[in-house]
């Protein structure tokens, strides 16, 4: 690497104001994140016009979508830590590694749950529900979601490899015109709008993937253009098994991490399914309003996470500790602000999905008792993510799996058969608050064996 490009990462990354340096990184992805949930939201909300069906059954697909992202992601996570810290220590050659095989395993990743799309998709769709129209709305978008997720895949990974470099900014254009796109493309594909056909629920999947390739496709030429740190070019590129392996030392911790939430998403659809479709609607409606108060925070992870990184691989405590304390204030006043709109305006969230009285009925109790949850997860969201950086993945397994397997589902079962429907909701709650727990005692512990052992 040259001289100029080490030294103009050592200021950014080691030498700027914590304050300023996690703005400038976050922002740009927070920003583009609010975009994405957004277009998440509204992609709902046309959905839910064409009927209720529809709206379980893009539901009942979450699980499904939610397991992708967690491959990917957690993959960007261990590609994320290994390119950041081999840039903190100068080590060009690791960093280049890792970027390729990062590209490589997105596309292996995005052939796997093609297939499952091809082969799966009704068997899946059939495990959760009987109701014929339910399923084939189903596996009409799940189909079309999964066999094009290579636009989705890619676009992550290239995005993670720009913002391991410290260039976020670039990332917030690729994201947002990607998501400004499925806004736009899907009141015309659904309902057949411009001199499109009406395709209904196929068209809102369409507009999902056609967003995400513009999304990659933007990525692909900022990094070939203005990526001066890292070459994403794949001439010559063979797998390394060494580099692989140190990723997901990393990356499986998270893709776990992350699956637990889809099999938790399973079983409370089967939990509620007992009661009626409508309440898994109403579970499906929380994830995407609740993405609007979560995805700033993610964003803000993004941020954060090549910081701690790069300072851990320069070993610099007190930048460590200081941008870990500034997250989780910042995401700490993000959930506020979230539960005081779940609580103060559920009506008024719901009726944005065309919501049936029997639907207010359910949800409305629903998201004031499972947002109460939020004053807890700003901060067990940022030490998970400081346990990444540091290369112990492992303890955010640990307490997500304590949380969501060990925790919401055994209560939300009790609950529903001691005292029915209302009870479940409030195994959210109690869930987060064994998470707090537990997220504390393992971050003095790595502080201990990490963090205080670094120069002052």
């Amino acid at each position: 690497m040259p001289q100029k490009t080490v030294q103009t990462e050592e200021n950014r990354m080691g030498t700027m104001p914590v304050n300023r340096l996690l703005v400038s990184m976050s922002l740009p992805m927070i920003i583009s994140m609010l975009v994405q949930a957004m277009y998440n939201i509204i992609d709902s909300i046309f959905v839910s016009r064409i009927d209720e069906a529809a709206l379980a059954a893009i539901s009942m697909a979450f699980p499904i979508q939610s397991l992708m992202i967690a491959v990917s992601s957690g993959t960007c996570v261990g590609v994320n830590a290994l390119l950041s810290r081999s840039l903190g220590e100068h080590n060009q050659k690791e960093a280049q590694k890792a970027a390729q095989n990062g590209i490589f395993l997105a596309v292996i990743g995005s052939l796997a749950f093609a297939l499952f799309g091809i082969f799966a998709s009704r068997i899946y769709f059939a495990s959760q529900t009987d109701d014929p129209m339910i399923i084939e709305y189903g596996i009409q978008y799940l189909q079309i979601c999964l066999i094009f997720s290579i636009g989705f895949y890619l676009e992550m990974m290239l995005e993670r490899i720009m913002q391991s470099t410290g260039k976020t900014i670039y990332n917030m254009f690729s994201q947002g015109c990607g998501a400004i796109a499925n806004i736009i493309l899907d009141p015309i594909m659904i309902f057949g709008l411009c001199g499109f056909p009406a395709m209904g629920i196929r068209g809102a999947a369409i507009a999902t993937v056609t967003g995400q390739f513009l999304a990659m496709f933007l990525s692909l030429f900022f990094n070939y253009k203005w990526n001066t740190d890292v070459s994403i070019r794949m001439k010559g590129f063979s797998p390394d098994k060494r580099i692989i392996g140190i990723i997901y030392v990393v990356g499986v911790p998270s893709i776990v991490m992350q699956s637990i939430s889809s099999v938790m998403t399973y079983g409370m659809n089967k939990i509620l399914g007992v009661f009626s479709s409508t309440a898994v609607t109403v579970f499906g409606v929380y994830f995407k309003l609740q993405s609007f108060i979560f995805m700033p925070v993610f964003g803000l992870n993004n941020g954060m996470i090549p910081i701690i990184a790069y300072n851990y691989g320069a070993r610099n405590r007190k930048r460590i500790m200081d941008t870990a304390r500034l997250s989780i204030l910042i995401a700490v006043g993000i959930m506020l602000l979230g539960l005081a709109a779940f609580q103060l305006f559920p009506r008024e969230l719901l009726l944005l999905f065309d919501a049936s009285e029997h639907m207010l009925e359910i949800g409305v109790p629903a998201l004031r008792l499972i947002s109460l949850s939020f004053l807890f997860a700003g901060y067990c969201i940022i030490v998970g993510s400081i346990f990444q950086a540091l290369g112990n993945g492992v303890y955010s397994l640990i307490v997500s799996v304590a949380r969501q397997l060990f925790c919401i589902l055994p209560i939300a079962w009790l609950f529903a058969r001691l005292w029915g429907l209302h009870a479940v909701w409030y195994s959210f709650p109690l869930a987060e608050i064994t998470s707090v727990v537990m997220s504390t005692v393992l971050f003095k512990r790595i502080y201990d064996q990490k963090i205080r052992r670094l120069e002052a």
